[in-house]
């Protein structure tokens, strides 16, 4: 679809009337210049339309807070006073609590944690204050769960290493620190092991060494020492035991020219 200028759509009002200046409650900002049918204006279903409008009339936001339009709302949202957005924390439309989500103050934004709508939880797990985050370990929605993982401090993040979500875990298993890290080497998800292989301390290794999924034994390859080298020689997938000797080659390489020059 071709998109359209703003002056290109037509314009109307919230419940598809033509915009009317003259009965606009608002219409002594027309003579100085504060509006523009078509470009600047409240009354406009438009939502850049009506941007624009509080762009150029920000102290208008907060009595627009109770406006029947959600968009307009929404918008005024973005320029009303703080202290005025509390007001709103059960709006019916989650456009308008998207936007709250955004300003609201620490203290305001824990009443969100529980919004029906998940985006809006989305938008609190990353600002909510790391104190107040693990509230939100057990959330519905597991990409909310994922966020708060990646934020959660150390000291609680092993709440979340048996996350029902394999998404969840990752966060955790890259984040998590020895010894709970090595908890994490029989995940029964291949994804998480093999982030958990990126991450072992080296001599710890040989636990993920006959992994079921070659992609953690590969890992393990590109990281194990010379003894765990020399057993994953033997491992039945020819990229593995092809890792294992280039990582032993120039060892040996080296152990050669030693005795060249000797």
């Amino acid at each position: 679809m071709m998109n359209l200028a703003s002056n290109e759509i037509e314009s109307v009002d919230w419940q598809g009337l033509p915009v009317a200046c003259q009965s606009c409650h608002y219409q002594s900002l027309l003579a100085q210049g504060r509006c523009e049918p078509g470009r600047a204006c409240v009354q406009d279903r438009y939502a850049r339309r009506i941007d624009r409008f509080f762009n150029w009339n920000p102290q208008l936001a907060n009595e627009l807070l109770s406006h029947p339009y959600f968009e307009v709302r929404a918008i005024a949202v973005r320029y009303a006073d703080v202290f005025r957005l509390t007001d709103l924390i059960h709006d019916p439309d989650e456009t308008v609590r998207l936007q709250l989500a955004l300003r609201l103050p620490q203290r305001a934004l824990m009443t969100l944690r529980d919004d029906p709508h998940r985006e809006v939880r989305i938008r609190v797990a990353h600002r909510l204050d790391v104190r107040a985050l693990s509230s939100m370990r057990q959330d519905p929605d597991y990409y909310v769960r994922q966020l708060v993982a990646r934020r959660l401090p150390q000291a609680l993040l092993l709440s979340m290493m048996n996350d029902a979500q394999s998404d969840v875990r990752q966060e955790v298993a890259l984040r998590l620190e020895m010894p709970a890290l090595q908890r994490m080497a029989d995940d029964q998800a291949s994804e998480v092991r093999r982030i958990v292989a990126r991450r072992l301390p080296v001599p710890l290794l040989s636990s993920l060494a006959h992994d079921p999924d070659l992609m953690v034994r590969w890992e393990v390859a590109q990281r194990a020492d010379r003894a765990l080298l020399i057993l994953m020689i033997k491992d039945h997938d020819d990229d593995i035991r092809t890792v294992a000797r280039q990582r032993l080659m120039p060892e040996r390489t080296a152990t050669s020219l030693g005795a060249q020059h000797g």
